[in-house]
């Protein structure tokens, strides 16, 4: 039978990028070998596997920003986030890696990444391990 766990990741943007790999990592049962997702409960951020490097954490929120412009969308009559809801559309609000021996099975350049769309805001992040 799986684990389930979840954790809270604090953002000061209203879009940026936050490497949450470690507080992943501290979730998986030290014994656990199998896959383990990791899914954001809302729908104005997102999850996905990237490098973490600061400049590629820039370039994402930039291309966020060039394929969605901030204006001009229906929804922001309600509340003024249709670009954060459009473009978490777009990253997806999980991912699925492999875990051996406790530890997420990324390769060498490879991180988890948290992408606020709509911050700042305080996020749940669920990780189920099967």
């Amino acid at each position: 039978m799986g684990t389930h766990a979840t954790f809270e990741v604090s953002t000061g943007e209203r879009v940026t990028t936050e490497d949450i790999t470690d507080r992943v990592a501290s979730r998986l049962p030290a014994d656990a070998s199998g896959t383990c997702t990791v899914f954001v409960e809302h729908t104005t951020a997102g999850i996905s596997v990237n490098e973490a490097e600061p400049r590629l954490l820039g370039d994402i929120e930039t291309v966020l920003a060039e394929l969605v412009p901030e204006t001009g969308w229906d929804h922001d009559q309600l509340d003024g986030n249709a670009d954060a809801h459009l473009r978490s559309m777009l990253l997806g609000r999980d991912v699925t890696v492999p875990v051996v021996d406790g530890e997420p099975g990324l390769g060498t350049w490879q991180s988890i990444l948290l992408v606020e769309c709509d911050g700042p805001r305080t996020r749940t992040v669920t990780v189920v391990c099967e």
